[in-house]
């Protein structure tokens, strides 16, 4: 597991700003946060450089691309072994549907979050990229309605002495 780095509130509201817009120029989030330029530019440096900031993403519309239908599949992989995780991950990142995958715990061992155009896409990908697969024994599949970003990843607030 990965140490946790401290972070002071300026670097808290610098990390706020750069998740609402990673864009926003060093002169606005240093004006934003009251600290200099080149004091900006150390700090979000230093973020990079401690594995805070992993990178920028840009985000795209999957419906405008042609994959207006998303959903989450339950994936059990049987038998559940450690020679099978890393080829089974990176078959499944490779689809060009895929877009998140996560190894669970519980009776489900793969979440994949995909996107394709349609039902008889999403029935193709089921049964061509899953279900054909030999360590593949179950897949539930969930259409996503709707979703909502929610906002942005701080560190858990540690107690004060007040809330003591």
């Amino acid at each position: 597991m990965a140490e946790s780095v401290v972070l002071d509130p300026v670097d808290l509201h610098l990390l706020r700003l750069l998740q609402n817009d990673a864009r926003t120029t060093y002169r606005d989030l240093a004006a934003q946060v009251g600290v200099a330029p080149s004091t900006c530019l150390d700090r979000v440096t230093r973020l990079r450089r401690s594995g805070v900031i992993l990178g920028h993403q840009l985000r795209l519309d999957p419906a405008k691309l042609g994959r207006g239908l998303e959903a989450l599949l339950s994936v059990q992989v049987r038998p559940h072994r450690r020679e099978l995780v890393g080829p089974f991950v990176e078959r499944i990142r490779a689809l060009p549907e895929s877009r998140t995958v996560f190894h669970l715990t519980g009776p489900d061992d793969y979440l994949v979050h995909v996107a394709v155009a349609d039902m008889a896409d999403l029935q193709r990908l089921v049964l061509d990229g899953f279900t054909s697969r030999p360590e593949v024994a179950r897949v539930e599949t969930r259409l996503i309605f709707q979703q909502w970003e929610c906002g942005p990843l701080l560190p858990p607030a540690t107690p004060t002495a007040e809330s003591a």
